[in-house]
């Protein structure tokens, strides 16, 4: 594991500084005085000086880079910038190269698990599509881990298999949900989950979820378990509000409507059609909260 943090300190600072410090020089500023400005030893300003100190040629080349040291050398050299407003500037340029630029790029070589995102993003951010895709993965493993502790579960699994599923905010495509690739399995009685669960790879219970938020629902998880009139009986008596839906129907359609006539409805599901198995699906905030309603039917 790698922090953009630490690009930043081992590849931008010494950069940044190298550059700044010989800038100040050529300006007629003493070691001591470029110390004083960049908060530095002079035995380090001497190191800049000297070519000491290995500097990052995608960054010393960057355009944005040199107009910064430039302006800022000028800024510090004359007096008319303070050190305040110099650091300010500096973060500044240093946010911008963090998200989706040079440092961005930096830290994905150094860190190549974040070749697996697309986009430009800055990791820091807390509204980062990639902790919100990472808080989403991991919200489906605690709730596939809720499930393999659940005794019982495996009987609940219907003839095509379960998937369990949770959407992003403001998911719009099945490539906004996470679920399981293939189908959690019922082997020998025992709930088998067949690899990590991964963005854009189930469409039946993905479509389901997406077709109840279409209908307003506000359910970001999904998990389809077997139907029969005792799984509706219980859950009813638990207090979840249930809604059933055409099987013959589209079921994208038919989910949107049944659940536009009951916003609230917490359990869709069809008794079967010509070749359809019947099969409950349990709506919820999340994949961990969907998972927990299994509880209620073991």
């Amino acid at each position: 594991m790698r922090f953009v943090e630490e690009v930043v300190v081992d590849e931008f600072l010494p950069t940044f500084r190298a550059m700044l410090a010989a800038d100040l020089r050529e300006r007629g500023r003493t070691q001591s005085e470029v110390g004083d400005l960049l908060g530095i030893s002079q035995s380090a300003v001497s190191k800049y000086a000297h070519g000491e100190v290995e500097m990052n040629a995608r960054l010393s080349n960057d355009d944005r880079v040199q107009e910064l040291v430039a302006r800022l050398g000028a800024g510090l050299a004359s007096g008319e910038m303070s050190r305040v407003q110099a650091l300010v500037e500096a973060e500044v340029l240093v946010r911008r190269l963090e998200q989706g630029d040079v440092l961005a790029q930096l830290h994905e070589e150094a860190f190549p698990p974040l070749a697996d995102y697309d986009g430009d993003f800055a990791v820091h951010d807390p509204d980062s599509p990639i902790r919100a895709a990472e808080r989403t993965l991991g919200s489906v493993r605690r709730g596939l881990r809720t499930l393999e502790n659940t005794s019982g579960f495996a009987a609940l699994i219907p003839a095509v298999g379960s998937n369990l599923v949770e959407a992003l905010p403001g998911a719009a495509s099945i490539d906004d949900v996470a679920a399981i690739p293939g189908r959690i399995l019922d082997i020998k009685g025992r709930a088998t989950v067949p690899a990590d669960p991964e963005f854009g790879v189930s469409e039946h219970v993905a479509g389901v979820l997406l077709a109840a938020r279409e209908g307003g629902s506000d359910a970001r998880g999904a998990l389809n378990v077997r139907y029969t009139p005792e799984v509706i009986e219980r859950l009813e008596a638990a207090g979840y509000e249930t809604v059933a839906f055409d099987a013959d129907a589209p079921v994208d359609e038919a989910v949107a409507d049944a659940v536009r006539a009951n916003p609230a409805a917490d359990v869709v599901y069809q008794t079967g059609g010509f070749g359809v198995e019947p099969v409950v699906y349990l709506l919820a905030s999340d994949a961990v909260t969907a998972a927990s309603l299994v509880r209620e039917l073991v």
